[in-house]
């Protein structure tokens, strides 16, 4: 019992996660930044836009590198390095924008900052699961809530201090507040004892101890490959709206109203706000009702929305309100499946070495990122419409829901 009173407060450790959460979640509001560099520097939005893609990929990657420091090191040197390369990486597109260096951004915001972004989002993941183990969705849901508000706080801050001091002194100034609060966030991460049991919790008997399967025994799991194929799906679509969400929301207003693009803006928020708040709704949920299941439900609803999206007469009364309310809960199914996905790799392979195994997992969202934005982009050029690109996720989403009923087959570690 003496030990028991010598260990960290597990909710100081949660919330110091959801702090540097918050700081790296930002990475998703580059929208913000994107329009004002391509009009001061006469460059193409989409080249301005790759910077996104580049954090994006070099994130996945960066996760894996991560996960095995963090399992051979620990957690705290891995969140101290991300609380080292995010910063930094921003000062240096502070001065890329300062100097009009496209290639200068590329290397700060796009990969080391993503090299800080894959450390990061990791670290409190692979941690807080371990922690608690007797509220693994409630927790892996909490840990990446920050993430999701992150886009968030920066679309309601930086937009008036770009108008009032410039995209580089905004990037600068967020440089180093992200300094301190990640660097001193990082201090709290930390394993518990092998095989911690929270005071009055019994393990349940299907339950993995907190060893577990390595890498190897992982990737021969075909649900390794299941689990992977599920985050795709849920990322890809996510990431596609993301990407196009702004334009995609000016296609679907009235004509009736004036200034579209500061409406679009105002929605971006919105959207930002159901991605982050869902995230901890679906987790949870995912405690009582069990991961698949949850899977199973977030695939059939996107399956029906997107379908009914494709489908939707441009003219049907209440079309846009009712894009609005679609899009905020297809937001909020894409923060469900990042917060339920930790949690269900936990329960499938334990936790031992859940920082090399859910890095690995993280592959999908770096590929995820290129397929989905890729695949809106180039169907709207051809098209100049949303209308297959939509169609298609829908499709998708219907033949995916086979992914959670395989996996529910296997007794052993089911969610």
């Amino acid at each position: 019992m003496k030990q028991e009173k010598k260990l960290p407060n597990r909710w100081a450790i949660a919330i110091a996660g959801v702090v540097m959460q918050i700081c790296l979640g930002t990475v998703y509001a580059w929208s913000v930044f994107a329009r004002p560099l391509s009009n001061a520097n006469g460059w193409h939005l989409t080249d301005v836009t790759l910077a996104f893609t580049i954090v994006i990929l070099t994130l996945s990657i960066a996760a894996v590198v991560g996960g095995y420091i963090l399992d051979s090191k620990g957690p705290r040197i891995v969140a101290t390095l991300s609380g080292i390369f995010f910063p930094i990486g921003l000062l240096i597109a502070a001065y890329g924008a300062h100097i009009g260096n496209l290639i200068v951004i590329y290397i700060g915001y796009g990969l080391v900052c993503g090299i800080g972004l894959g450390f990061g989002y990791i670290t409190p993941i692979a941690t807080l699961v371990k922690w608690f183990p007797d509220k693994r969705g409630l927790i892996t849901g909490l840990a990446v809530l920050g993430f999701g508000l992150g886009s968030g706080v920066m679309a309601v801050i930086a937009p008036g201090m770009i108008e009032g001091i410039g995209v580089a002194m905004t990037l600068l100034i967020f440089g180093c507040i992200f300094f301190v609060a990640v660097l001193v966030s990082s201090q709290f991460m930390k394993n518990p004892p092998a095989d911690y049991v929270p005071e009055g919790w019994v393990r349940p008997a299907n339950a993995p101890a907190t060893a577990g399967a390595t890498l190897g025994e992982a990737v021969r799991s075909k649900h390794f490959y299941i689990c992977w194929l599920m985050l795709f799906v849920n990322v890809m679509a996510g990431m596609a709206v993301i990407s196009q969400a702004s334009p995609m929301a000016q296609d679907f207003m009235p004509g009736t109203i004036a200034d579209k693009a500061a409406m679009a803006g105002i929605l971006m928020l919105v959207f930002a706000f159901f991605n982050g708040i869902f995230r901890l709704i679906w987790a949870g949920w995912s405690d009582k009702i069990g991961r698949l299941k949850v899977f199973t439900i977030l695939f059939a609803s996107q399956a029906v929305l997107f379908l009914f999206l494709g489908l939707a007469p441009v003219d049907m009364p209440g079309r846009f309100p009712l894009f609005v309310v679609l899009i905020s809960y297809q937001y909020g199914c894409l923060g469900g499946g990042f917060a339920t996905m930790p949690a269900l790799a936990a329960d499938k392979f334990g936790t031992k070495y859940a920082g090399r195994i859910y890095g690995w997992m993280l592959t999908a969202w770096g590929l995820a990122g290129v397929v989905g934005p890729t695949l809106y982009a180039q169907i709207y050029e051809r098209t100049h419409d949303y209308t297959r690109a939509l169609m298609i996720t829908g499709i998708v989403f219907a033949v995916a829901l086979v992914l959670p009923l395989i996996a529910s087959r296997k007794k052993a570690g089911a969610a």
